[in-house]
């Protein structure tokens, strides 16, 4: 694999919209790294 520009093992990483087609390739690709994975429905958070 090439070299990540950034470690994000360890870390927080929040992804909005998981539930869409972007959303859930991001968090299917972030399960596979060592990270805190924080997904949070629609219903439940205002983002505005």
């Amino acid at each position: 694999m090439a070299s990540v520009p950034f470690e994000l093992r360890g870390k927080s990483v929040y992804v909005a919209g998981h539930r869409g087609m972007a959303g859930s390739a991001i968090v299917r690709r972030l399960v596979r790294e060592d990270v805190n994975l924080v997904t949070v429905d629609r219903r439940e958070v205002d983002l505005c």
